[in-house]
């Protein structure tokens, strides 16, 4: 189906254009769908929409990252400035294509489109498409028609948002969409136009809630979004060496000398306060000796399977209290101090939580925090990509992680 290049010019008809169709290949059959939630569940969003192109055969066109987490003055942030995009291609055997090169990003033209709304289908709290602030950014104004009923991965009674992959990829072929036409449509918001959903650039609301088999799949080993996607994301190169020169002024590392291996610390703190309850915190998050055990596992198991003895620990976290950092200094460990290094000043206000995640997913081992996706994301890289241990805390009452 694909040339033997996989260059993303190759799969449009030029430059961006003002409006997206003049620019689709009308021999190509394209996949989209936006974000809504914070950023690393947005790069989870995307694994699976390249999944989702991979076993529909079409072309994914990935919108910029918009800036739910981190402030809302921060401009969208291009996918392929974060994930090396070449490779990725070529590791899939797929090109992708950012919205950029289809769409001119100055275009002031509305366009109209078709798509399926997933959200609809498969909870019952919000009767409407999942929004996403990408849609005014490219400037789309669309009609949405419910997807079936049948797309939900889970039983009509179970409590859950996940759709299944399969069951959404049979609606990228001919008998399954013109049989699942007659369901409920909304006009588009501006135009009041009514459109099935489109043919040649296949459309859903939302695509972090899918699996193949089960929810949260990304937990798992067996992940066909990881597996086949996810692993294969790698860092653009100049956000990896920016992260890599943030990780050697933590460790003090002198100019001459190799980075040293390290073990990366994820401690979510920030949001899950909530989850407490009203359970004081120092009962209810785990305390740093009880981290400090996990990192001595990863440091043990490192030195019997590897023969590497890793003293450096980097901890990236989002608490804010001094004094917790002061006992992170009194462990021995060390940090990014986004003050002193002016990061977001320099480089804007996205380049801190890039920079974590990269320090997380460079580790030797890695250790996390239960619950988070931001730590599943770093262990997954950690195991595939360097081999590495790695361990998760548990939290939420006093003693959680003891084992």
């Amino acid at each position: 189906m694909y040339s033997a290049t996989l260059d993303s010019q190759s799969y449009v008809q030029g430059p961006p254009t003002q409006r997206f169709r003049d620019n689709l290949r009308n021999d190509t059959k394209y996949i989209t769908s936006w974000i809504s939630a914070g950023w690393t569940n947005d790069v989870m969003t995307y694994g699976n929409l390249i999944y989702l192109a991979l076993i529909t055969e079409r072309i994914p066109i990935i919108a910029k990252f918009t800036p739910s987490h981190v402030d809302n003055s921060a401009p969208p942030f291009a996918f392929g400035e974060v994930i090396d995009v070449h490779r990725l291609s070529q590791a899939i055997g797929s090109p992708v294509i950012e919205w950029h090169e289809v769409k001119d990003s100055e275009s002031k033209v509305l366009d109209d489109l078709g798509c399926w709304t997933v959200w609809e289908s498969v909870q019952k709290l919000d009767p409407r498409p999942r929004g996403s602030p990408s849609l005014n950014w490219l400037r789309l104004d669309v009609s949405w028609t419910r997807a079936p009923d049948w797309v939900k991965l889970t039983a009509p009674g179970i409590k859950d948002n996940h759709a299944s992959f399969w069951s959404l990829a049979t609606l990228a072929f001919p008998e399954t969409r013109s049989n699942s036409l007659e369901l409920t449509n909304h006009p588009s918001p501006q135009h009041q136009v009514s459109l099935s959903p489109d043919d040649q650039l296949l459309c859903f609301d939302y695509l972090y809630y899918v699996g193949a088999q089960n929810a949260w799949e990304w937990e798992s080993d067996y992940s066909p979004a990881w597996r086949f996607v996810g692993q294969h994301m790698h860092w653009n190169a100049s956000l990896e060496r920016l992260a890599d020169e943030h990780a050697r002024r933590a460790m003090n590392v002198p100019v001459n000398e190799p980075t040293p291996p390290y073990i990366s610390i994820h401690i979510r703190h920030g949001d899950f306060r909530n989850y407490c309850n009203d359970l004081p915190l120092d009962q209810c998050f785990a305390s740093l000796p009880v981290i400090a055990r996990r990192v001595a596992e990863v440091q043990e198991e490192l030195r019997t399977q590897k023969s590497i003895e890793v003293t450096q620990v980097i901890m990236t976290s989002d608490e804010r209290d001094p004094e917790w950092w002061s006992g992170v200094r009194a462990m021995g460990w060390t940090w990014v101090d986004y003050a002193t290094e002016r990061t977001e000043e320099i480089y804007g206000k996205w380049y801190p939580v890039f920079i974590d995640a990269v320090i997380q997913s460079n580790g030797a081992g890695f250790v996390g925090t239960h619950g988070s996706t931001m730590t599943t994301l770093a262990r997954r890289r950690v195991e595939s990509w360097h081999g590495g241990p790695t361990r998760v805390v548990k939290w939420g009452s006093p003693n959680a992680d003891d084992h």
